[in-house]
């Protein structure tokens, strides 16, 4: 099972109204563990940086002055992503960015049902918050020490961490699970697929005693009604 973790870097907060992304960066992830392969890269916004967003993530017009346009990396971007699933912290303002970037460079858009959201996975988790990335941090013991200023590729390297917790925990498979080939609806897919448990290949030998078993049943004869134990007991005699 393929994912690609990302983030954006953007000059504000809408993408319809002239704002542009800047930074993106994407980490890869193989049935839940980081690959170690990342798509990194700086965008040149073709207009100026405001105040506010610099100040979020440090990136000046000056420096992204002489950086690609996203038309001259959609394709590596896209290659890169191939059919995977996208994960992304707030995925909606992300992908709104993603989509009017390609909508520009007259590429097709991603489908919404590609991008699993983990600001909405922690939410339901965690209902009460705070479901910040420093907050979900701190809540996992998660070191985000170097997020100094947020930075595409340093956030989604933090996020593929969170993402693990919330999806089960570094114990989750093990790499266990079967890889399966992503549906029409990848997000569910996926949370179920981190559920799935190993079968043993061989059944645990029955540490009850006999005398514990007699003991057992003597004390369910004396209940009245039906308790659920003795369904359980019509099929252990059955087997």
């Amino acid at each position: 099972m393929r994912e690609i973790v990302f983030d954006t870097e953007t000059t504000g907060l809408n993408p319809l109204g002239g704002d542009r992304i800047v930074e993106i960066g994407c980490v890869e992830m193989v049935n839940r563990l980081p690959t170690g392969q990342t798509f990194h890269v700086y965008l040149n916004p073709e207009r100026d940086m405001p105040d506010g967003a610099f100040r979020v993530h440090g990136l000046s017009a000056e420096f992204l002055a002489d950086k690609p346009l996203f038309a001259a990396v959609a394709q590596e971007f896209m290659d890169f992503i191939g059919d995977a699933a996208l994960v992304a912290h707030n995925a909606s303002f992300d992908m709104g960015f993603i989509n009017a970037e390609l909508v520009r460079a007259k590429m097709p858009g991603i489908a919404n049902e590609r991008v699993i959201d983990t600001l909405q996975l922690a939410r339901r988790k965690h209902p009460f918050g705070p479901n910040s990335l420093d907050a979900l941090c701190q809540r996992y013991n998660i070191d985000n020490s170097r997020r100094t200023k947020h930075g595409a590729l340093l956030d989604s390297e933090i996020l593929a961490e969170v993402y693990i917790e919330l999806t089960g925990g570094r114990q989750a498979d093990l790499g266990l699970a079967p890889v399966e080939t992503a549906t029409t609806d990848i997000a569910k897919a996926q949370l179920a697929t981190a559920r799935i448990a190993q079968s043993r290949p061989n059944a645990l030998p029955d540490r009850l005693r006999d005398v514990e078993l007699t003991a057992h049943r003597t004390f369910v004869a004396t209940l009245s009604g039906e308790p659920i134990w003795k369904d359980y007991m019509r099929e252990a005699d059955d087997a």
